[in-house]
């Protein structure tokens, strides 16, 4: 994979994993913010990579993490009632939801 083509795939992978967090996490500033930034600094920590088979690897660990966020994740919601509410989009078909207990989502918010 040459130097080119393997930054030109990292900038692709890097916006998928972006545009992933800012659907899932949509109106949830702190997350935002935070995701972007673990995101951002697990690029760079990997900027030096040189060989073939480790930027394969990364690459495809993108990938990965941009489904998962993108099929796995849902965002709670509080309601007007104080309690949390989690609605499924059609990309979470098939997926098994865990939902976090009262204790989580009050230490969260």
């Amino acid at each position: 994979m040459g130097s080119g083509r393997a930054a030109s795939e990292a900038l692709l992978a890097y916006r998928a994993v972006l545009k992933a967090t800012r659907k899932t996490f949509a109106g949830d500033t702190l997350m935002l913010r935070e995701s972007a930034a673990e995101v951002r600094k697990k690029f760079e920590e990997n900027r030096d990579a040189k060989s073939e088979e480790e930027i394969k690897q990364l690459l495809d660990d993108a990938r990965e993490a941009s489904s998962f966020i993108s099929t796995m994740i849902v965002q709670a919601h509080r309601t007007d009632k104080g309690s949390f509410a989690v609605k499924p989009g059609m990309e979470h078909a098939g997926a098994t939801l865990e939902i976090p207990s009262e204790e989580i989502l009050k230490k969260g918010g």
